[in-house]
């Protein structure tokens, strides 16, 4: 584990062994060796240019895509804060947002300044600096849509501006370095109707519900999309609906979710992740790639 105790001055909170499970959807796994909350830009800014450029570096939102290792995650996590949670109109139907703000709050903001194209993001229940970093999509659209540009603290403190090209977009994925953190994105939609926009979104919100686990702890869609295919769907077919490994389940729900029952470890979420890959490539010869993020040491 490499050893961060001497840490630059910062002007936000900095937590020894702070928990992840408290917030993180799956609510299990290890602590961060430092849990980190910068006041503003300057702040983070600064503190990753003082920070030992050996030091790994992980921006976490609200860990609805993550399982955290029972072991902990060794050096830095950054955690923004409601400072980093803004959001305003600006002319030409756009909309900047801050890299803590929440999907569904952008959406409505669009929603209310009759902004059209952004309803997507009331079905991701994850911040916009996760959205922008996994190229996150439902219901037809992803972030890579509406992105404009980006305001981004690379590890080493140095604050860019990058536009939407510059990221490397693919399904599911950006070529955003490591330890690189969004603090703010600038999407652009289309003029609508907010009545039209609100009923969409409506839509989306009704379908979740009706879909998905979301009133369970989980960490959301587990596995992508293979081309041409469901994962949900292959999931069932190698008949994994309901399999369990102590507390850790695959939804009934929705099969491509998998659930804490109660007192699952992160160890045992995983295992029974990758018993999902190995039965459905058993079945079909399709290997499922992980879309949750996995982070941090086994136990």
């Amino acid at each position: 584990m490499t050893v961060c105790y001497a840490l630059p001055p910062l002007h936000g909170e900095a937590q020894h062994q702070g928990s992840l499970a408290d917030f993180i959807w799956f609510r299990t796994g290890g602590p961060a060796e430092w849990l980190v909350r910068p006041r503003d830009v300057n702040d983070l800014a600064s503190f990753l240019a003082g920070l030992d450029p050996e030091t790994p570096v992980l921006p976490v939102g609200v860990g609805s895509n993550l399982i955290v290792r029972d072991g902990g995650v060794p050096g830095v996590v950054v955690r923004l804060p409601k400072s980093f949670a803004k959001v305003s109109i600006e002319p030409g139907n756009r909309v900047r947002a801050g890299g803590a703000a929440m999907g569904i709050t952008v959406a409505s903001a669009a929603r209310d300044a009759g902004i059209a194209g952004l309803e997507f993001l009331r079905g991701i229940p994850g911040t916009v600096g996760g959205a922008v970093r996994m190229n996150a999509g439902a219901y037809g659209r992803e972030a890579s849509d509406i992105l404009i540009e980006i305001k981004v603290v690379l590890r080493d403190g140095t604050v860019e501006t990058w536009p939407a090209a510059k990221l490397g977009y693919t399904y599911r994925h950006s070529e955003l370095p490591a330890g690189a953190v969004v603090v703010e994105a600038l999407f652009e939609g289309t003029p609508g109707d907010p009545k039209v926009i609100g009923a969409e979104m409506d839509r989306i919100a009704a379908e979740r519900e009706a879909s998905q686990p979301l009133r369970s702890r989980t960490g959301g869609s587990t596995f992508k999309n293979p081309e041409g295919n469901k994962a949900w769907k292959l999931i069932d077919e190698a008949g994994c609906r309901g399999l369990r490994i102590g507390d850790a389940q695959v939804s009934e729900k929705h099969c491509n979710f998998l659930l804490n029952l109660g007192q699952a470890s992160s160890a045992q979420i995983e295992e029974l992740g990758e018993e999902v890959r190995r039965r459905v490539k058993e079945k079909s010869g399709i290997t499922l790639e992980w879309e949750i993020q996995r982070v941090g040491k086994p136990a």
